[in-house]
């Protein structure tokens, strides 16, 4: 047989075998009737299309859809993301990468959002981020970590220089994981927007592993609701068995492309002021005169200085600032309020989540397909943490439920290109 032949005959099997799954999936978890629902043909067989139907079913956690996307995506990947290795005018690109160009309604265009991303590599996962984030009138400081190759950064730049409320931190940090540089890294990103001539109401810090799970509108939502005027700043007191973090001095080692924080046998002062020390999120949502307090107050520079060579300040920093009565949005008596981050945590395996169907990386789950039900249903805002080379159908899917939701919402006419996918027979169950 001639490699023509081979190819052809592999070709068929792939797709002869990819039919018998997908009519196995509608014969064994049909899902909910559509009155104008027809049958899959047999080119939506081909694995290296993933079709809202199979989408649809993963987000309410049918068997044979994790079945089907589990052997789909062992050899999945998808098409690169263009304009952005390649050389396009702005133009082209925001057509050809689906950027929101107009705000979406009247209360979306009066609350400016300000978003701080830091990132250091995996550029597509940030063109994916920032896009589902994007609105006209928030705001974006982008720290790239100094560390990153040089092509990275100009391609990171590049994209930047297209919009005029997107740019590059005016310093960067050579970040190390739970060293001061990254909180360092928030700090010159909020003093870039504080210069910015947008009026932002609120601050939302991400990394280039996040992924929103509400729409833009939602999150407005959310923070007029419940936190009109305050901070979101998940914590509570130090506990015992973190109190190491605070009582010994951390140093960071950068060399070689190695790094990481180290402890040394000095022992650590008592905070500045009698403080007292919290332990919480790195994430939080800040209101604009909190950020300005942060910078200006003395209490906040004294405790910014005391925290370098602590271990993962900014897991205390901005919690304890904000449990300060006297601090602009204050919520001095909160815990673990404020639904910022979706996370599963491994210690948390039986009583938060059921489990991580991806993988651990340092005891947070890295999202497989078995995890979108869960994703979805949490009343979070965001979720951590993804990678779409290892499980590329959970960004696909993902992506295009929010995509298709933020239209839904629209108050204004949906031009062409903000839209991932054709209308077709089957529309992707939103719940909303």
């Amino acid at each position: 047989m001639n490699p023509l032949d081979a190819t052809k005959s592999g070709f068929l099997a792939c797709v002869a075998v990819c039919t018998f799954i997908y009519t196995f999936l509608y014969l064994k978890d049909t899902l909910p009737a559509e009155p104008d629902e027809r049958k899959l043909s047999a080119t939506r067989a081909e694995c290296g299309f993933y079709p809202d139907e199979l989408c649809s079913a993963l987000f309410v956690g049918k068997s044979a859809a994790l079945q089907i996307g589990s052997v789909c995506q062992s050899s999945y990947r998808p098409a690169a993301l263009s304009c952005i290795r390649t050389s396009c005018n702005c133009s082209t690109a925001l057509k050809a990468l689906r950027f929101i160009t107009r705000p979406l309604s009247d209360e979306e265009g009066s609350f400016s959002l300000a978003y701080i991303i830091t990132i250091h590599k995996e550029l597509e996962m940030f063109v994916k981020l920032l896009r589902a984030i994007y609105m006209p009138q928030n705001i974006y400081c982008i720290h790239v970590d100094e560390k990153s190759p040089s092509d990275y950064k100009a391609a990171v730049q590049n994209i930047a220089n297209c919009f005029e409320n997107v740019f590059i931190s005016s310093k960067r940090e050579s970040v190390v994981y739970a060293g001061f540089s990254r909180l360092q890294a928030d700090i010159n990103c909020m003093r870039d927007l504080l210069h910015s001539k947008i009026q932002w109401n609120y601050v939302i810090n991400l990394c280039g592993q996040d992924y929103p799970i509400k729409t833009n509108k939602d999150i407005i939502k959310y923070i007029k609701s419940k936190w009109n005027g305050k901070n979101m700043t998940p914590g509570v007191v130090q506990p015992l068995h973190m109190k190491h973090r605070t009582q010994v001095s951390y140093r960071e080692y950068v060399q070689s492309g190695t790094s990481y924080v180290y402890p040394t046998k000095n022992a650590k002062t008592k905070p500045p002021y009698n403080l007292t020390i919290y332990f919480g999120s790195a994430y939080y949502i800040l209101t604009k005169e909190f950020v300005e307090f942060t910078l200006t107050d003395a209490r906040a520079k004294d405790l910014l200085e005391w925290s370098r060579d602590t271990y993962s300040p900014d897991e205390h920093y901005w919690v304890t600032l904000n449990r300060l009565h006297d601090a602009p949005g204050a919520t001095p008596t909160a815990d673990w309020e404020g639904n910022i981050r979706a996370i599963k945590w491994k210690d948390q395996e039986g009583t938060v989540h059921k489990g991580c169907k991806g993988h651990y990386i340092r005891d947070i789950c890295v999202y497989g397909l078995g995890d979108l039900q869960w994703i979805i249903e949490s009343p979070h805002l965001f979720a951590n943490k993804f990678e779409p080379a290892t499980y590329p159908l959970v960004m696909d899917c993902l992506e295009r439920r929010l995509r298709l939701k933020v239209l839904h919402q629209a108050e204004v006419p949906i031009e062409d290109d903000w839209r991932f996918q054709a209308d077709n027979s089957f529309n992707m169950q939103l719940n909303v």
